[in-house]
């Protein structure tokens, strides 16, 4: 089967162009366990690591590209688009722009925090029925921000966290939508993540703030101390 490489989230039309031409999707954003590369410097976002790495490792396998590089991701997305296409690879420049907002079931669903942000990020390139997840009524927590690099962080979570930040604008499908991904409901303690090093921490320091949140950043792998904070976090507000 033919496959084509993509991060972030690229027009709808574009996705089911290259579907309907029979292409398997590879998401490039993916810690698929490389070695990083050494092209980028090291104090570079973990999931733009991610990408570059990914796609010199896959070279043999996608036949393109599918760059997302406006305000849906974010101006390394840009950058490392030109960098890849200096690569010889072929890339399809897109940016998701679609303001049209769609409900967040998942988002506010009553799944374990990674299951939502899996299918949340799957539903990008698959159809995912969302009828089967009951509504989380009366949540205490939320996360806000990307799908981190090292998904065990999700696992001390309760169930009923709801989903905000980028994330749910990406279930929305409007990837580019500052106001809903700085939207932040009223009586939630929330954990405003982001990778270390991404240009989205300027909006997480300002929100966790003003929100009285819990500010958390890590690379590729999360630490002992950073998981501590988060579980401790959680118990004082439980």
């Amino acid at each position: 089967m033919k496959k084509i490489g993509y991060y972030g989230f690229p027009p709808r039309e574009i996705i089911d162009y290259y579907k309907s031409k029979g292409y398997e999707f590879v998401d490039l954003d993916i810690d698929f366990s490389y070695k990083n590369t050494e092209i980028l410097p090291k104090t570079t976002c973990q999931i733009i690591k991610n990408i570059v790495t990914n796609a010199i490792n896959k070279r043999d396998e996608i036949e393109k590209i599918i760059a997302t590089t406006g305000k849906d991701k974010c101006d390394n997305g840009f950058f490392v688009a030109n960098i890849l296409k200096e690569l010889d690879f072929d890339v399809i420049f897109t940016e998701n722009t679609n303001k049209n907002r769609k409900d967040t079931p998942i988002s506010d669903s009553v799944l374990s925090l990674s299951k939502k942000i899996d299918l949340i990020m799957q539903g990008i390139v698959k159809k995912i029925d969302t009828s089967v997840y009951k509504k989380a009524y009366n949540p205490k927590f939320g996360f806000w921000g990307v799908p981190p690099n090292d998904f065990s962080i999700l696992d001390i979570f309760p169930d009923d966290t709801i989903v905000l930040g980028w994330v749910r604008a990406v279930e929305a499908e409007v990837p580019s939508d500052i106001e809903l991904e700085m939207y932040v409901p009223d009586g939630l303690k929330i954990v405003f993540f982001v990778q270390s090093f991404c240009s989205k921490s300027i909006l997480a320091k300002y929100l966790a703030e003003k929100y009285n949140g819990l500010y958390i950043d890590l690379d590729r792998n999360a630490t002992i101390s950073i998981k501590s904070k988060i579980e401790a976090f959680i118990r004082l507000n439980q």
